[in-house]
């Protein structure tokens, strides 16, 4: 009976371009560098004591990574210890953000869907896949569905073989 009736894959066959977000996640490692080590009590940083404790951090260990810079506590931090971070980092890291590693990643996304050449979609019907290893933030979704919607027929959420419909541009009849 087989014979006779072949499966087909219809997802195989339906035309269905997945983008796949984690595929654009960064490569390098992402590592916070919290400034709260170096407070006083947690509320105060001294100008001398961070001196010397940036010239002890062992910034060979941070090469080849992401660092994003950021205090966890509430206090005030002056803007040239961030620049000192930043002189002494900077020699080793790929990337310095200022912020948590969340917000890194929110702008990282930002910057690469923007470039994304989207005219390769035009007039065809796009899953973006949902489930990741990685986290991928909600507001790459937003932006990819949004500088997509211009050039795709239809657009999806999920994996090609059960999706939520997101996006179906009119069809035009013609006269």
């Amino acid at each position: 009976m087989a014979e006779d009736n072949p499966l087909i894959n219809r997802v195989a066959n339906s035309g269905l371009i997945t983008i796949n977000l984690e595929d654009y996640f960064p490569k390098e490692e992402i590592i916070d560098f919290d400034i709260k080590q170096f407070l006083f009590m947690e509320m105060i940083l001294k100008e001398k004591d961070f001196r010397g404790a940036l010239k002890q951090q062992d910034w060979k260990s941070y090469e080849g990574k992401i660092l994003c810079v950021h205090c966890s506590v509430d206090a005030i931090i002056p803007t040239w210890a961030y620049m000192l971070i930043s002189a002494n980092a900077s020699p080793f890291v790929v990337d310095l953000y200022f912020g948590q590693k969340s917000g890194y990643i929110q702008q990282y996304f930002d910057d690469v869907l923007e470039d994304l050449k989207y005219e390769a979609y035009k007039d065809r019907r796009v899953v973006i896949k949902g489930c990741s290893d990685k986290e991928v933030p909600p507001s790459a979704y937003m932006k990819l569905t949004g500088l997509l919607q211009p050039f795709a027929q239809s657009i999806m959420f999920g994996e090609p073989c059960s999706t939520v419909p997101i996006f179906k541009r009119p069809r035009v009849i013609k006269k």
